[in-house]
């Protein structure tokens, strides 16, 4: 299934912000990285009301307390309302992109690998990896569903994919030159997608489907043990 992304809203660019990096919701206010710090907005408003001064590189992702930040070749576990550094683990290494909670474990996105990467967010240990078949930026959960968004090019989209088998189900294609550096769903209806150069991020309308008219949880499928294949 493809269509053309409805983009809702634009915000920013923001001051000090060159390029939006990953990008993560707390129910409450966005929270992009932009190289040097974490940046939190009211998506109401499109005002910045807070910044977090720490090594934001790429995919960022919030657990109900605390959020996480790749950092290079590491995730940093920062406290929102000190902004202390709490805990940090290795990434999964190799380019390493999209970041995104669910169900008590992190979903690392590799960029130029192709992958997705479920891992353990207190060891960093790898669980599965599932392959995809384009560069993988932004990656989000939301009522069962898996999204990531690409970005080759002036071309970008966001895809819905078989977190079993990674075959793309549904596709969301972004205006040419529109790019997708981050994505996180906000639970109901939004995706918010980092514009990686331009410096913003986008609302864009989420397909809903009977299935998907649920919570908004970020709830993952259970994916079969390869040890019984």
């Amino acid at each position: 299934m493809e269509s053309a992304a409805e983009i809702l809203r634009e915000y920013g660019p923001f001051p000090d912000a060159e390029k939006v990096h990953g990008v993560t919701f707390d129910g409450r206010h966005v929270w992009f990285a932009s190289g040097d710090r974490l940046n939190a907005f009211d998506p109401a408003s499109g005002k910045l009301v807070r910044t977090i001064a720490v090594p934001a590189h790429a995919g960022t992702a919030f657990d109900g307390r605390h959020l996480f930040q790749i950092a290079e070749d590491r995730i940093q576990k920062i406290d929102p309302h000190t902004g202390r550094v709490v805990a940090t683990i290795p990434g999964p290494g190799g380019s390493d992109s999209g970041l995104a909670w669910a169900e008590g474990t992190l979903w690392v996105g590799q960029g130029r690998g192709r992958k997705i990467h479920q891992i353990d967010p207190q060891t960093g240990a790898i669980l599965r990896t599932i392959e995809c078949n384009r560069v993988v930026t932004g990656v989000t959960w939301v009522d069962g569903e898996l999204w990531h968004g690409t970005w080759t090019g002036d071309e970008s989209d966001l895809r819905r994919i078989d977190p079993r088998t990674g075959e793309v189900l549904e596709r969301l294609e972004m205006p040419a030159g529109t790019a997708v550096s981050g994505l996180e769903s906000d639970g109901g209806d939004r995706f918010f997608c980092g514009g990686g150069s331009s410096g913003k991020v986008r609302a864009i309308r989420r397909p809903r489907r009977g299935s998907a008219a649920g919570s908004g949880a970020k709830t993952a499928v259970p994916l079969p043990d390869p040890s019984s294949a």
